[in-house]
């Protein structure tokens, strides 16, 4: 066989693969991602998949300062994905037609350590938020473009209050807030979907601060920005710079602010405005921080998973890892409980 061979049976392999995990319900754009890995080093190598080593991949992928370490986790997984169907599909056929063994490189030695989301993410407590958001509001009026550090100081406070993603804050339209659900208000945003399902739609709670201070932008900022602020499919959170051309074009709306850009006012407020160990915050920081402080405040887990909108609890488990109402707590109680009995029970004996 030769080497055009093995490429052709390559791109066959990669695009039966692709097929079985849409049948299993992947969304078009993981589909993709899934297979970029593979096709990047195998052309930097200019081999076909079961022709690489360990030891290659751990020369593409070792070195300083040439990728994040979770990009890399993420790829080097993927390609073992591949490879784990390659092993499961076509392990035999390879042999017969190319003589070779397939066998996944990444080994014991190369493959990922991780944990779920691969580290402990520590939220600012209960009083470093309420101080970073009380120093932040306390600065708007002097801030030099009021309208934007308004916009910026609400979209972040929404995130910590409601527990919403970056993406799923981003957008959320006029017509998504719903102030007459529940008791306080709710509004609609695209969840992440489970299992590569795509994105779920639901609903996000504003509880009374987030109602109180969602209706104060509403009615006090959102008009000055310019577009049409009572458009239904006006975004909540707009960008200041429209695009060029835009009166010509008439168009009634604005383009809503980017996860990115969240990401950066974020990490510039935290550094002008957060005191204690933590020191930078980020979006997802914040969905951490909602969890948490809402579980040692009294809501039960039932509650936090409804909040984040989570399908499985066991994912709502994580985000409570530094939640501070356990074990301690329960153990002074318990050792209070103790006491107590052991009062009454020498009571008894008298």
């Amino acid at each position: 066989m030769s080497a055009e061979d093995e490429e052709s049976f390559f791109v066959e392999t990669m695009s039966e693969y692709q097929w079985a995990r849409d049948a299993a319900g992947l969304a078009p754009s993981t589909l993709d991602r899934l297979v970029k890995p593979v096709i990047e080093v195998c052309d930097f190598y200019g081999l076909v998949p079961w022709r690489l080593t360990p030891r290659e991949v751990d020369r593409y992928f070792a070195g300083p300062g040439r990728r994040a370490q979770s990009t890399i986790r993420g790829k080097l997984t993927k390609i073992d994905g591949y490879f784990a169907f390659l092993e499961q599909r076509y392990a035999g056929e390879i042999a017969r037609r190319f003589g070779a063994m397939v066998e996944s490189p990444i080994d014991p030695f190369n493959r990922p350590r991780h944990r779920g989301d691969f580290g402990l993410r520590i939220p600012p407590s209960q009083q470093a938020m309420k101080t970073f958001f009380a120093n932040w509001r306390a600065d708007l009026p002097q801030a030099r473009k009021p309208m934007v550090a308004c916009r910026d100081y609400v979209m972040s406070k929404i995130a910590y209050i409601s527990g919403v993603r970056a993406a799923e804050l981003c957008g959320v339209q006029i017509g998504d807030i719903h102030w007459e659900l529940g008791q306080r208000g709710r509004f609609i945003v695209n969840g992440k979907g489970a299992r590569g399902s795509g994105p779920r739609q639901r609903e996000a709670y504003l509880f009374q601060e987030g109602r109180e201070l969602l209706w104060w932008y509403v009615e006090e900022i959102r008009g000055q920005f310019k577009d049409d602020p009572e458009h239904p499919s006006a975004p909540l959170f707009p960008s200041e710079r429209l695009p060029k051309g835009i009166a010509a074009l008439n168009m009634p709306i604005a383009p809503a602010i980017v996860p990115s850009t969240f990401r950066r006012l974020l990490k510039n407020a935290s550094a002008q405005y957060l005191t204690g160990p933590v020191q930078e915050l980020f979006p997802h920081l914040l969905r951490h921080a909602c969890a948490t402080h809402s579980y040692e405040r009294g809501m039960t887990l039932w509650e936090v998973q409804k909040v984040l909108g989570h399908e499985w609890a066991t994912t709502t488990v994580r985000y409570l890892a530094s939640a501070h109402t356990e074990p301690e707590h329960a153990n002074l109680a318990a050792n209070a409980r103790a006491a107590q009995r052991l009062v009454m029970d020498k009571g008894n004996l008298r």
